[in-house]
């Protein structure tokens, strides 16, 4: 395994003095940003993380109860779109949620062909606790950040998403920060 020099040289530096080449000694990359990204993003999950380890669960557990219980009625077909992962890796993990009771399927009233995904009361339990840790999380964060500034964070984190993107369930998401947003304006 390759260790990691975390007294690295700063970005410009020349090889022959130590510093990098080629695409990371680039003086236009975010760092910052990037690296506050990771290390934001590892101890967001992390607090889930510890939860649904419990239960035996990974964080494809908890997107796809997530999203279950935020969107009663999705689609499979939906879902692979979200998670954007494979039939094999959603089948497994829909499977385990299905046979321990946190969601439920049914075929689509129109369609019999549709499955239809609903979270039981016991996954929605387990995504308010889930939702509730993350919530904290958030609002310890934004303790000090004005409103204007709050929004500006949602802002930034709506810009990060490809809103080309043809998924339903981001597309019904960015509709209501639209809306949100005109409300605060």
């Amino acid at each position: 395994m390759t260790d990691i020099n975390f007294n690295a040289p700063r970005t410009g530096q020349t090889p022959a003095d130590g510093g990098a080449s080629g695409p990371t000694a680039s003086a236009d990359q975010r760092w910052d940003i990037i690296e506050l990204l990771f290390f934001a993003y590892r101890d967001f999950v992390g607090d889930a993380d510890h939860v649904l380890e419990e239960f035996g669960f990974g964080r494809a557990h908890h997107r796809v109860v997530h999203f279950v219980t935020r969107y009663p009625g999705l689609k499979v077909a939906d879902l692979l779109d979200v998670l954007r992962i494979t039939k094999q890796s959603l089948g497994r993990v829909l499977k385990q949620l299905l046979d321990e009771g946190y969601i439920v399927q049914k075929a689509g009233d129109a369609d019999r062909r549709q499955r239809l995904l609903f979270a039981t009361a016991k996954g929605e339990a387990l995504v308010a606790k889930l939702a509730g840790l993350q919530t904290a999380r958030i609002n310890r964060a934004l303790e000090g950040v004005s409103p204007a500034g709050a929004d500006g964070t949602r802002q930034f984190l709506l810009a990060m998403i490809d809103h080309d993107d043809p998924d339903k369930v981001l597309d019904v998401i960015l509709k209501s920060s639209r809306r949100a947003a005109k409300d605060v304006k």
